[in-house]
């Protein structure tokens, strides 16, 4: 388990170098413009590590407790040691639950709620560059570029709105060129774009 966090990790700090690189290299070089539509439908949230569950168990309710998954994404309850939560659905989880709880009591009804939601660490949104504040977002369905700005801050006095652009992971790391300060500075809805699973925004500074 603990190679399969490391995998993903690793991936996704590889596509976040050679983000930084194309743009630094790039300087001021263009990039197809994002689709504005890019959500998918058919798209479930997965559990990641930091999540917090709660796990109910029906007519059981000394074995229904909230619990965190740990960084190596595997979770404890009663009667349940060790659990892989990570990459699963709720819905999953709570099938994988039923079948563990089976061993010692009759016809287990379990239900997974997720209460804190981090998500898995391929699927996270990373700003980087001249944001107010550059951090790491969980994804949201429908979640748009405008929804990313304000949770970081907006841009920096020195940011390059315009010459921003997104790493997309899921498209083999194809980048894109989104209009920030049109967007931020403009009030310019058109420049607003949805996000996909792992995006990378990245802002550049202004040359001038």
């Amino acid at each position: 388990m603990l190679n399969t966090v490391a995998k993903s990790l690793l991936s996704v700090s590889r596509w976040l170098v050679a983000g930084i690189a194309i743009a630094t290299a790039a300087g001021c070089a263009t990039y197809p413009a994002a689709p504005t539509s890019a959500a998918s439908s058919e798209y479930k949230y997965l559990i990641g590590p930091g999540d917090m569950l709660n796990i109910q168990v029906w007519r059981n309710p000394e074995l229904s407790m909230a619990v965190p998954v740990r960084p190596d994404g595997r979770i404890a309850a009663p009667l349940v040691e060790d659990m892989v939560a990570i990459g699963k659905d709720p819905t999953i989880l709570a099938r994988d639950i039923e079948k563990e709880l089976a061993k010692f009591i009759r016809d287990p009804v379990v239900t997974v709620i997720v209460t804190n939601f981090v998500g898995p660490y391929s699927e996270q949104i990373r700003v980087i560059g001249e944001a107010g504040k550059p951090q790491t977002l969980p994804y949201r369905q429908k979640m748009t570029l405008l929804d990313v700005m304000i949770a970081v801050g907006g841009l920096t006095d020195f940011a390059d709105g315009n010459g921003a652009s997104i790493l997309r992971t899921v498209e083999g790391g194809k980048q894109y060129g989104v209009r920030l300060k049109d967007l931020v500075k403009r009030g310019d809805v058109s420049a607003n774009v949805d996000m996909r699973p792992g995006d990378v925004l990245i802002i550049p500074q202004s040359w001038f």
